[in-house]
């Protein structure tokens, strides 16, 4: 039994900022202080705080240090861990009461209003040790379906849960399975979306390397109720951690008779594979999925028929995303009354964002459906930073739509959203400001799904591209009122006419910016200027000549000498020369220069 555990993140983002060095120093500092049997040292998965890692926390006094470096290392084994003295200076500053005690996390801000379920394990446990998670109920909930559930019963479970596939359309998950169950086949398949494509999202990988046997044990169970012997779980090659992980516990679950033959002497069979994906965004559309996984390019097919009835190899499949996954051995443990009981009448349970932006507490976050936006920004996210103003919020990424100001308290649920010309997708939630141009962020996401278009169908391949050429056109001054009607009438055909959901929901940032922000569109075209001094051939930089010193900094770091003037005499910027940086606006100590 060790008196301390210290709880290093392990996650892609610690990771990043030297977790690993910080880890390899706590314990060669602990074998110096002869501690090695006192002190336990765990790499778990994210936090959720990213903002703040690398994280490490220390129990039973809960300590929360944040932004650790491995050069702090030996004060904290030295004071905290041989001392009992807590670094006070490395402290999470909202957890701090006095020189020796600490609040609980569960009361600081960015925690309070949160509720893990998909993320419960996650800085919890060691993910590379199946023993921990089987500590804490793991497994239990597919013991409880092989010895005491036919799989109608499972599958009338998930039903009454109310469900919703987190991976963005929200499509029962109870049903889903009904389907899958209800045709026969001599083999079926269970699969696990992970591809997880969006710009700035990282819900899935963070749980996979967390948690990932609450996604083995959620796949079995899906296998039992609809009568599958294979898995395959779809992650793109980007997430080395991830991979690692997971085959660290495909194995240790085989090991432990968890998947493999005659699983809790029920005879039910149940393995699971990993299938890397070289990381086209189509692939994260269910069939496109599949075709690779097959060893075909990465297409979507045509639908009818169904994965349900004709998926994976032909055969009946069901396909959910790794959060869909994570809340399903608590949905069995604890009932579907249980899971009702969270969030909205249509949108039971929480859901996981990966918080990013233009906010304070960039990070990972786990709420009840039905949280304000502006809970989430103001209180969890921790606000604006820099003295700005919250302008929108992107959810959905690429295929969602964004969300002005003015509907900041708007209950985050999937029907709430689709509502409002958003769409939940898997989890992105990405903040904006005032300095944000609304044109040039649908131009961004345009951008990303014409690269990442698969060019199957003519609509999604050509008609995005027109849209993207609009808004070239639009940022660069050379727009016309003109363009805003056909932009928009483009945007109804591609997403009536497209044959997957890529194509189907590209427009929806150009409609959902035309929609809120159109005013921002007409300056663009009517006054060649951008409101959010963004777009850079609509940008000018000029001097301010009662407010210029002449100190001659901005001529100095001018990298194409487009500023002159003499010492202790106002400057003058050459707009031909100029190419917009920015530099001088920067490094002006006298707020001399101005972008108009």
């Amino acid at each position: 039994m060790y008196r301390s555990n210290v709880l290093v993140c392990g996650g892609t983002g610690c990771t990043s900022s030297n977790s690993e060095q910080i880890i390899e120093k706590l314990n060669e500092e602990i074998r110096a202080q002869g501690l090695e049997k006192e002190v336990n040292v765990i790499r778990t998965g994210c936090f959720g705080l990213c903002a703040l890692g690398p994280i490490m926390v220390v129990y039973p006094e809960g300590a929360f240090y944040s932004r650790v470096t491995p050069e702090d290392v030996p004060e904290i084994v030295s004071e905290h861990l041989l001392k009992g003295r807590i670094v006070k200076r490395l402290l999470y500053q909202e957890t701090v009461v006095d020189d020796n005690t600490t609040k609980s996390l569960n009361e600081t801000t960015f925690y309070a209003k949160q509720m893990r379920i998909a993320l419960r394990n996650c800085g919890v446990i060691n993910p590379e040790k199946i023993d921990e998670y089987i500590a804490l109920d793991g497994y239990a909930a597919l013991g409880k379906v092989l010895t005491e559930m036919t799989p109608q019963e499972v599958i009338d479970l998930m039903l009454a849960s109310g469900l919703r596939g987190r991976g963005g359309a929200g499509f029962p998950t109870g049903l889903k399975w009904k389907f899958a169950a209800a045709n026969d086949a001599d083999q079926k398949y269970a699969c696990c979306n992970a591809d997880e494509g969006d710009p700035g999202a990282f819900m899935d990988r963070s749980v996979l390397e967390g948690d990932p046997h609450s996604v083995l044990e959620a796949m079995a169970i899906a296998g039992y109720a609809i009568g599958a012997t294979q898995g395959y779980i779809y992650i793109r090659a980007e997430y080395p951690i991830a991979v690692k992980r997971l085959q660290i516990a495909i194995d240790q679950a085989r090991e432990y008779g968890l998947l493999g033959k005659n699983i809790f002497d029920s005879g039910f069979d149940f393995d699971i594979d990993i299938r890397l994906g070289a990381g086209a965004f189509v692939c994260g559309e269910e069939t496109a999925l599949m075709t690779s996984i097959e060893g075909k390019r990465g297409e979507p097919r045509v639908r009818p028929p169904f994965p349900a009835a004709k998926g994976l190899f032909g055969k009946p499949t069901v396909l959910n995303n790794v959060e869909t996954y994570a809340n399903i051995p608590q949905i069995i443990l604890n009932g579907p009354e249980w899971f009702r009981s969270i969030g909205t009448e249509k949108s039971p349970g929480t859901k996981v964002f990966a918080l990013g932006g233009k906010i304070t507490n960039t990070g990972l976050v786990e709420v009840p459906m039905g949280t304000t936006l502006r809970e989430v920004v103001e209180e969890i996210g921790g606000g604006v930073p820099g003295g700005h103003h919250f302008k929108a919020a992107q959810t959905g990424g690429p295929s969602g739509g964004c969300i002005p100001a003015k509907l900041i308290d708007t209950p985050i649920d999937y029907d709430n959203l689709i509502a409002i010309g958003s769409m939940m997708g898997s989890g992105g939630l990405i903040v904006m400001d005032e300095t944000t141009c609304m044109v040039d962020i649908a131009k961004f996401f345009l951008e990303f799904t014409v690269d990442e278009s698969c060019g199957k169908c003519t609509p999604c391949r050509v008609g995005t591209k027109r849209l993207l050429e609009i808004l070239n056109k639009i940022t660069s001054g050379n727009g016309t009122m003109e363009d805003l009607d056909r932009m928009e009438e483009l945007c109804y055909y591609i997403k009536e006419n497209s044959l997957c959901g890529l194509g189907q929901t590209a427009p929806n940032p150009v409609l959902s910016t035309l929609k809120y922000y159109r005013d921002e569109y007409e300056a663009h075209v009517k006054e060649h200027r951008c409101p959010a001094g963004a777009c850079k051939a609509l940008t000018n930089f000029t001097i301010d000549p009662d407010k210029c010193k002449g100190c001659t900094l901005c001529a100095r770091n001018c990298p194409v000498g487009a500023i002159t003037g003499a010492v202790k005499e106002a400057h003058v910027i050459d707009t031909n020369k100029c190419i917009k940086c920015g530099v001088c606006m920067e490094k002006c100590k006298f707020g001399a220069v101005v972008k108009k």
